[in-house]
């Protein structure tokens, strides 16, 4: 199993990007997806949830209307775009997939993360 994030980097307050997650090695379209991040210093908290169909989001107050989440089952890909960044966005951004087994056990995979950083 695989989860592998792409497209963090350095941005002006304003700014926009687009992060990525690709997972490979599970069934991904089985899977509510999510992406985390965490700051220096601070816990890890979760930003944004897609779930297996696509059919619903939610997202954390702090990046409702800014940040959009989504996902192409059929590329095994899930999308998070950023727009009017601000320096309190900067983290590390983890890409996560959950699902429950037919215990009804959590089970949960995790990327390496991809660094954001908003500064001018």
């Amino acid at each position: 199993v695989q989860l592998v994030e792409s497209g963090g980097g350095l941005v002006q307050p304003g700014g926009s990007l687009r992060l990525s997650c690709a997972g490979s090695g599970f069934t991904f379209s089985n899977y509510a997806m999510s992406w985390y991040r965490q700051a220096p210093g601070k816990e890890r908290e979760l930003v944004a949830t897609i779930t297996s169909a696509g059919v619903s989001t939610y997202y954390a107050d702090s990046v409702k209307g800014r940040f959009t989440i989504s996902r192409d089952n059929a590329k095994n890909t899930m999308y998070l775009q950023m727009n009017s960044l601000k320096p309190e966005d900067t983290a590390v951004y983890y890409c996560n997939a959950r699902t429950r087994d037919y215990t009804f056990r959590w089970i949960d995979y995790w990327g390496q993360g991809t660094q954001v950083t908003v500064s001018s």
